[in-house]
C-alpha cells in the first residue's frame, strides 16, 4: 500500500504543476474528476494488482472490481481533495485501505506535497513516516480544535449542518474546514485535531483514516455512536476523551 500510495502521490505532484493542461469532467454537483485522478488510480490499481493479484477493489472512479479472494479487497481514493487540487490548493491526499473479512484492517493516507505518509495496520499502531502516532490528550471542549466538511451544492441538509456548526463553535477552541476527509482523519490520529465529523461520505473517503484513528488510540463511530460509519455515510472521530461530548453537540 505504501509503495502504491507513494507512486500515485508523486504522479499527482507532477500533474499539480500542470493543472491548466488537465482534462476535467463533472460527475455531479461540486463533484469533478480529472486526468490526474484517473492516472493515479491506474498506478494504484496496477501496483496493488501485481502485489496481490487475487484481491478485489472498491475504487472511486472504477467502482467495484471483484477478486478471486473474497476475504480481501482494497478501498481506494486516488485523489481525496480533488477541488483543492484543481484550484491549486496544496492540500490533497491518496487514500488506500485494506478490508479483510468485512473489517477494516490497514490504511494509508499520503499527503504528497509535504511527503507525509500516514499508515496503520490493525494491532501494530499508527505511524507518520517512521514516527509512532498518538491522538491528543486534551479532554476539554474549550481547548479542542475540530475539523469538518461542509455540504456541497445540491445537498438539502445545509441548515442542519449550520446548526451543528453553531453548537460546536460555541463550546470549542475552533473548527477548521480543509476539504479532505482522509487528511482530517489522519490529523486526528496525529493529535493535530481533537476530532472530526462529517456526513455524506463514501467508503473510500474515510476507510483508511478510520484505521489510523483507531490505531492511534482514538474512537470512531457514526452519529448514533455505533460502528456503522460506512453504511450510514457519516463519521465522528475523536481522541476518545471527548467523543460522547462532541457527539452530543452534533446531535443537539
Amino acid at each position: 500500500m505504501i509503495d502504491a500510495a507513494g507512486k500515485a502521490g508523486r504522479n499527482l505532484v507532477r500533474n499539480f504543476g500542470e493543472i491548466e493542461a488537465l482534462q476535467v469532467s463533472r460527475k455531479g454537483p461540486a463533484d469533478f474528476v480529472s486526468e490526474a485522478d484517473r492516472r493515479a488510480e491506474k498506478i494504484i490499481f496496477d501496483t496493488l494488482k501485481k502485489a496481490r493479484p487475487n484481491f478485489g477493489f472498491v475504487m472511486e472512479e472504477r467502482g467495484i472490481i471483484r477478486g478471486a479472494d473474497i476475504s480481501n479487497r482494497w478501498i481506494v481514493d486516488p485523489l481525496d481533495g480533488t477541488l483543492n487540487f484543481l484550484h491549486g490548493l496544496p492540500h490533497f491526499a491518496v487514500s488506500i485501505a485494506l478490508e479483510r473479512d468485512g473489517g477494516l484492517y490497514a490504511g494509508v493516507v499520503y499527503e504528497p506535497i509535504s511527503d507525509q505518509m500516514f499508515w496503520a495496520e490493525k494491532g501494530r499502531g499508527a505511524h507518520l513516516n517512521s514516527t509512532r502516532l498518538r491522538v491528543s490528550s486534551r479532554c476539554s471542549m474549550d481547548e479542542a480544535i475540530f475539523a469538518t466538511g461542509i455540504p456541497f451544492i445540491g445537498r438539502e441538509d445545509h441548515e442542519v449542518f449550520l446548526a451543528e456548526l453553531k453548537r460546536v463553535m460555541a463550546v470549542s477552541a475552533g473548527v477548521r474546514r480543509f476539504g479532505s476527509a482522509a487528511l482530517d482523519l489522519a490529523y486526528v490520529a496525529a493529535g493535530r485535531f481533537e476530532g472530526f465529523w462529517e456526513k455524506g461520505l463514501n467508503s473510500w473517503d474515510v476507510a483508511a483514516g478510520i484505521v489510523l484513528v483507531r490505531e492511534a488510540g482514538g474512537m470512531v463511530s457514526d452519529f448514533s455512536g455505533r460502528g456503522r460509519m460506512i453504511e450510514n455515510s457519516e463519521v465522528i472521530a475523536t481522541n476518545s476523551e471527548i467523543h460522547n461530548e462532541l457527539r452530543s453537540f452534533i446531535k443537539g
